[in-house]
């Protein structure tokens, strides 16, 4: 939501790269690879309009990754919104990374004040390598990250390489 930047890997790399462009205005596909996993990216969008399609792509997702701008505090409330209405969602039972964009930014959100108002104090799984293998946990996380100055992404993508199959 309100974040104009689009992650892609370049190819023959591992490396993330940046690519900035105008608001999602309609659905975009890319495919990626991070480490081993290749993942084919939806770029949906997060303006008002934009949600109405979400539910047309759940079909075949392996994960959300869900993009909340650190800045924008007057936002959170409805990012909590759409939030929680996506964790509920039975057909989204998938790995969640929350990523917070915008913290080079002075004044941005910190990380505990994003998981308090985004209600997840308590409900995220743990950083790093989390086995949840035998359990019907959903992995959840939130990881900080500035795209602009390249930090933070990276350690949620291998976070979630972990679960996709």
């Amino acid at each position: 939501m309100g974040c104009y930047h689009h992650l892609a890997y370049a190819e023959g790399s591992q490396d993330l790269r940046l690519v900035q462009h105008q608001p999602t205005q309609y659905p975009t596909s890319e495919e990626l690879s991070i480490g081993n996993i290749n993942f084919k990216a939806f770029d949906l969008g997060g303006h008002q309009i934009a949600r109405r399609v979400w539910k047309d792509y759940y079909a075949k997702v392996d994960a959300v990754v869900y993009l909340v701008d650190a800045y924008e505090r007057e936002r959170l409330a409805e990012s909590k919104q759409e939030l929680d209405a996506l964790l509920a969602d039975e057909a989204l039972a998938t790995s969640f990374p929350c990523f917070s964009n915008k913290i080079d930014i002075p004044y941005a959100a910190s990380e505990e004040e994003l998981r308090y108002n985004l209600g997840l104090v308590n409900f995220t799984t743990g950083k790093g390598k989390v086995n949840l293998e035998d359990s019907n946990v959903r992995p959840l996380e939130v990881f900080m990250c500035s795209i602009v100055r390249k930090m933070g992404y990276g350690e949620g993508f291998r976070w979630l390489s972990q679960y996709i199959k």
